[in-house]
């Protein structure tokens, strides 16, 4: 893992920029705005996707695994995530030839420039929030551009260039990057503690979102329901702050909520009430709407107008997003790798799979967050799964731990009759379908590569149909 050096110098001109991992949702998203710019762009990523030829159609040059003879003699500047190596070919031989070496963070700094900037933090709900923020201000007649961590599932893309002043982005807390951005509207979702291997101490985590807060030119908005950010609340000190959540107090206040599959709730704000009725279940996207809402009317947007706009958003992908139903047996896919975002995507599947059950097929993510929560895993999946079926730990960035397996997780189980451990895919997808039965929900948790497991999981299931 390479920590991003912020202090790099950002070069004024760009004409041919390498991408080194240019196949993720958030660095495609970037590449695609390069190429909008009339930037040259080339780039490698360790696997073949539907998003790197996607990529290569649009215009870009692009590789299959890391080479040195990737980087072509043009190339002016290389571009990076903190996840790769700095044995990486690719990025040795550009320090190697001087060339501008920076962070995808600061590449994005560099695309916002001196736009009114909407920066989207915290620990859950960030691409979502985000999606949903820009969704609402096209349809409130609004050409914003942005950046976000994953699809938009009614746009098709994770980035776009707009016409006007607004620019939106999921903004990054993992490594600190979130301080990078001059942010006019700063919305922090929640405060949830992670990435305390970057930060070192809750106490750190938390000076760093109320830096973010301070430093908003215009308006923070927070919610007041996560223990979390009533923290960071509380020690701000910026003169303009817009609540929101279901607290009496909120200033955008939740309420009513129905989660009988889509979800349905009331909003209140200065006075006013307002309907609202989402495509996506669950009560974690009601609140995510309010924190979006609350955004709109930072921006000067009117409630009501707000509230309908919002109502639209159909997602993102690798967000509950529905691969197919087979034999009665409907597979999902979410990006969720927190205890909290598990939980909150259990909940929202068990509203709508009706008098079927859930059985979740969970990827842990790194070694770090598997040892330090796999307590809290075990529960939060014994809790709101019917079954759970565990696979091996998706290491990213990380060296593997003596020791620290899916069984770590899956051994925390209270009841080992609800949770099966199965380091192979295909055996996992064998018994996975084997256990499932027509009206079920199978759904796929992590933010690594478990949504590759999804074709084996429809074979299986037609297989054992047959």
């Amino acid at each position: 893992m390479i920590r991003p050096d912020l202090s790099l110098p950002i070069p004024d001109d760009i004409r041919a920029a390498h991408f080194i991992g240019i196949g993720g949702s958030g660095m495609s998203g970037l590449a695609r705005m390069f190429l909008a710019r009339g930037i040259r762009v080339s780039g490698s990523d360790r696997a073949d996707s539907p998003g790197l030829r996607a990529l290569a159609d649009a215009g870009a040059t692009v590789y299959v695994g890391h080479d040195a003879a990737n980087l072509a003699d043009d190339v002016d500047t290389v571009v990076h995530t903190g996840a790769i190596w700095p044995e990486n070919p690719e990025f040795v031989l550009a320090k190697e030839r001087g060339l501008h070496v920076i962070h995808r963070s600061q590449a994005l700094h560099w695309l916002i420039g001196a736009r009114r900037l909407v920066s989207v933090a915290g620990a859950h709900g960030k691409t979502t929030s985000t999606g949903m923020i820009v969704t609402a201000l096209q349809r409130l007649g609004e050409e914003p551009t942005f950046v976000n961590g994953g699809v938009i599932a009614e746009l098709g893309v994770s980035s776009g260039v707009g016409s006007d002043e607004l620019f939106v982005i999921e903004a990054d807390e993992s490594d600190g990057t979130f301080l990078l951005y001059d942010t006019s509207i700063a919305l922090i979702t929640n405060v949830d503690p992670d990435h305390l291997d970057h930060y070192g101490s809750r106490e750190a985590f938390d000076a760093a979102f109320v830096r973010f807060a301070d430093e908003a030119r215009e308006a923070v908005v927070i919610s007041v329901d996560d223990p979390g950010a009533r923290t960071v609340l509380a020690a701000i000190s910026h003169p303009h702050v817009l609540t929101f959540g279901e607290d009496p107090a909120a200033d955008v206040r939740l309420s009513d909520v129905v989660t009988d599959g889509d979800v349905a709730f009331t909003l209140h704000y200065d006075g006013r009430s307002a309907q609202a009725h989402l495509k996506v279940p669950g009560l974690h996207n009601a609140i995510n709407a309010t924190g979006a809402v609350a955004v709109l009317i930072a921006l000067g947007q009117d409630f009501e107008a707000s509230v309908r706009a919002v109502q639209g958003f159909a997602g993102t992908a690798r967000r509950f997003e529905l691969h197919d139903t087979v034999r009665g047996v409907s597979v999902y896919d979410d990006y969720a790798h927190h205890p909290t975002e598990v939980d909150a995507i259990l909940a929202a599947a068990r509203t709508v799979v009706g008098t079927g059950r859930v059985i979740a097929l969970h990827q842990p993510h790194t070694y770090s967050r598997t040892q330090l929560m796999a307590g809290e895993f075990a529960q939060v999946l014994e809790d709101g799964a019917d079954h759970t079926v565990v696979l091996d730990v998706y290491g990213a960035r990380e060296d593997p731990v003596p020791g620290v397996t899916g069984e770590l997780v899956s051994g925390r189980f209270h009841d080992p009759s609800h949770v099966h451990f199965e380091a192979d895919w295909q055996k996992a997808a064998d018994y996975v379908a084997s256990v499932a039965r027509a009206g079920d929900f199978i759904v796929t948790l992590g933010c690594g590569n478990v949504n590759l497991i999804i074709p084996q999981v429809l074979d299986a299931l037609a297989e054992d149909a047959d």
